[in-house]
């Protein structure tokens, strides 16, 4: 898991929440209004309304109906819902405040560590 990612507002524009994707090379934004987890921007949700991110808001292209785990989900449930779901990332919450993220490539690099220590012993 991530802790603390980065968030976007949902009355932002989509060509900001582009700008901070590609400078930070992240491919989701969650989508926090007031404190409370409202939605998750995607590179497809970007795709989607591609020529027209300066004038789109996030709230007009965000996925609202947002999958999320707490910080004791076990990784290999995280993995699951992330196959099962065919998504790329879930929001870690607890206590109705986002803490994390975590996705495809945090599973795939911990599978790493797991294989490298195992090919080590």
């Amino acid at each position: 898991m991530r802790s603390d990612p980065l968030t976007i507002g949902p009355t932002e524009m989509l060509a900001d929440a582009q700008a901070v994707m590609q400078r930070e090379g992240i491919r989701q934004l969650p989508v926090i209004d007031n404190g409370a987890l409202v939605g998750i921007l995607t590179e497809r949700n970007l795709r989607e309304h591609m020529g027209y991110l300066a004038s789109t808001r996030v709230d007009g292209a965000m996925i609202e109906q947002v999958l999320t785990i707490a910080s004791t989900t076990p990784a290999i449930d995280a993995a699951r819902i992330l196959l099962d779901r065919k998504i790329n990332a879930l929001p870690v919450v607890d206590d109705s405040r986002l803490i994390g993220i975590v996705t495809r490539s945090d599973l795939l690099r911990l599978v790493i560590q797991f294989l490298e220590r195992g090919a080590g012993a």
